[in-house]
């Protein structure tokens, strides 16, 4: 990577992060320390409002927004891919804040990557393994919203042998694991 990407890629990372910390930058970008703070100091002489603390690490000053930063085409498919999943393997409400979010990122991309996705939209596929519940159709949103507030969520569970019970779950993260 080069240094015009890596500080392009620094700068996102501040602008998506509230803290990022010197250390995994330079273990990200394969890099020394001191070429990280090299390229923190280049962004504040270029005028980007960067705070640092010794220790914790470094952000943009807050309410500071810098303009729309363009995708590359492959990014815009893997984007288009990820759509492609959240439609089908997760629940409606989710689902829908990931188009909004969709079509923001469309909205930020140049016509010929907007005409490039959406003639690439019918060549991805996928398929839900079983059927999904419609009864809770927003548990994922009722998982993470648990999580987020430490609160514990109560299910009715049937085993395989058909009993049912009471439980109660405290969330503590979701993960995805897809049947090979």
């Amino acid at each position: 990577m080069n240094c015009l990407d890596r500080i392009s890629a620094l700068l996102v990372q501040l602008q998506s992060r509230p803290v990022v910390k010197a250390s995994e930058m330079a273990e990200r970008f394969g890099v020394s320390l001191r070429t990280i703070y090299r390229d923190i100091n280049t962004l504040s002489e270029a005028g980007i409002p960067v705070c640092g603390n010794s220790g914790i690490g470094y952000s943009l000053v807050e309410g500071y927004r810098l303009p729309s930063l363009m995708f590359t085409k492959e990014e815009s498919m893997a984007f288009l891919t990820a759509e492609k999943i959240m439609e089908q393997l997760t629940d409606s409400q989710n689902s829908n804040y990931f188009c909004q979010g969709m079509d923001k990122i469309r909205a930020a991309l140049r016509t010929v990557d907007k005409d490039y996705l959406y003639e690439m939209g019918d060549a991805i596929a996928v398929y839900k393994s079983r059927s999904v519940r419609e009864s809770l159709p927003n548990l994922l949103q009722i998982i993470l919203s648990s999580i987020k507030d430490k609160l514990v969520i109560e299910i009715d569970y049937t085993n395989a042998d058909e009993n049912k019970s009471k439980r109660a779950l405290e969330a503590v993260g979701v993960s995805y694991s897809h049947p090979n």
